[in-house]
């Protein structure tokens, strides 16, 4: 059996970090560090700052320091989390395991050395309520282990490939973007929500949690030999979306889009007028659901901020809108005349989106490039018709939607509904993995 890989996560990057040492951590060099430092580049090293007793300490870039018994943790000041949605803010952050400092172009980055069982105890605890039934833990726990050893090996073989990898393609008329984890190099994972919420001890572990990863243990969806990319969103609106239609244009058989009950309702959200009557509609399914219990189990107390996550809508004048897109894209389209969907995928969500406006005319993807240009944040999804209007000689845009977020894989308030109505995790995973396996990895 192999042993439990250790895993490197990203926690912040920034030109000055605030860190807290309680007890003794020591690098094999013998420099051993503990109590409150900022930490400031210096030049090709980083200068370590000890406000209590003015002590200064210099160490190379990459040093990783361990701790020295199991009591040790450390604590990062002024995390910020939910970076670029609407409820980002800033938290101090505590961490078992080792830490590393990386010095890059003058940007330092903390990063967070641990057991990947030790980390899943965290994520679970902050992707969702600890408190959730233990076979949606159960089920979230081996989808979070999966995605995570899926993108390491995923790393390896780009790296072993030397190959080129885009996720930009651009032409006159055309921006397709989509975003994925390869843009960290540093370490294995981020710890926000673009890759797996990762708030270490901020988020408590309970008897159910742990209960969740230990009967897991090891165990990952496997497909044709190879570890599932495994992905997961808040609320796929009813229909779960396609893996190509959301990343990068390579089909996972188990990542297929789904209606989220146990229907086998055939529709074609790729055509206009069903996705609109399909997203202007109430439709049956399991992330459908208004039972505050069921919605604890999966939103967190920033995340109950959000109670119209199934349908919702927004509503923009043309000079708001034009201002909006001009501003977040850097792009000056002048005023918007119209925007048009030009390309959705299985679950209605947009793919591309023409903007029209009387300077300029561009179609814009993928959905969450969609979603970024069109919000000050990130819309919910990008699962909406739009509807012009005109009301006292002003022009409006409403955007109705549906769903929070992706929508491919596993629907984390749908899963928790499942869970609640007696599903067992296994059940749970097959609804939203079609095709996978469940597989002793270590």
């Amino acid at each position: 059996m192999n042993q439990t890989p250790e895993i490197k996560v990203g926690i912040q990057v920034n030109t000055s970090i605030e860190l807290t040492l309680v007890g003794q951590f020591q690098h094999t060099s013998g420099i051993e560090l503990s109590g409150k430092y900022t930490v400031t580049p210096h030049g090709q090293s980083m200068l370590l700052f000890k406000a209590d007793d003015g002590e200064d300490v210099y160490i190379r870039s990459g040093l990783c320091f361990k701790p020295l018994d199991e009591k040790s943790f450390f604590t990062i000041h002024k995390v910020t989390i939910g970076v670029d949605f609407h409820w980002e803010r800033q938290e101090d952050q505590s961490f078992k395991g080792s830490f590393q400092l990386l010095l890059n172009d003058g940007v330092i980055n903390a990063i967070n050395i641990l057991s990947l069982e030790d980390y899943l105890m965290s994520v679970i605890s902050s992707e969702m309520s600890a408190t959730s039934s233990i076979e949606l833990l159960k089920a979230h726990a081996v989808i979070s282990r999966s995605w995570l050893l899926a993108q390491i090996d995923k790393s390896k073989s780009l790296v072993a490939e030397a190959s080129n990898y885009q996720t930009v393609f651009e032409s006159e008329d055309e921006y397709i973007k989509w975003y994925d984890r390869e843009d960290h190099t540093h370490f294995d994972v981020c710890a926000d929500d673009h890759c797996q919420r990762y708030q270490g001890m901020v988020k408590a572990n309970t008897p159910e949690v742990e209960q969740a990863v230990a009967a897991t243990r090891g165990e990952v969806l496997m497909y044709n030999n190879a570890i599932c990319d495994a992905r997961f969103s808040k609320c796929c609106g009813g229909m779960v979306e396609k893996f190509e239609n959301v990343w990068e244009p390579v089909k996972h058989p188990y990542l297929q889009s789904i209606v989220d009950d146990a229907s086998s309702l055939q529709l074609n959200l790729k055509e206009e007028g069903s996705a609109r009557e399909w997203i202007n509609g109430e439709p049956d399914a399991f992330c459908n659901t208004n039972d505050k219990e069921v919605l604890k189990q999966v939103l967190n107390d920033y995340d109950q901020e959000t109670n119209d996550f199934y349908r919702w809508e927004l509503r923009y004048d043309q000079n708001e809108l034009s201002e909006l897109v001009a501003k977040r894209t850097g792009v000056d389209y002048g005023t918007i005349q119209d925007l048009i969907p030009i390309e959705r995928g299985d679950s209605g969500r947009l793919i591309k989106l023409k903007i029209v406006g009387d300077k300029k005319i561009l179609t814009i993807g993928k959905e969450l490039e969609i979603r970024k240009t069109l919000s000050e944040s990130h819309l919910y999804s990008s699962a909406f018709v739009i509807t012009k209007s005109e009301e006292q000689g002003k022009v409006f845009f409403i955007l109705r939607g549906a769903g929070w977020g992706h929508g491919v894989g596993l629907c984390q308030i749908g899963a928790a509904v499942m869970g609640a109505r007696g599903y067992d995790y296994n059940a749970i995973l097959n609804h939203y993995f079609r095709g996978a396996e469940l597989k002793q990895k270590y």
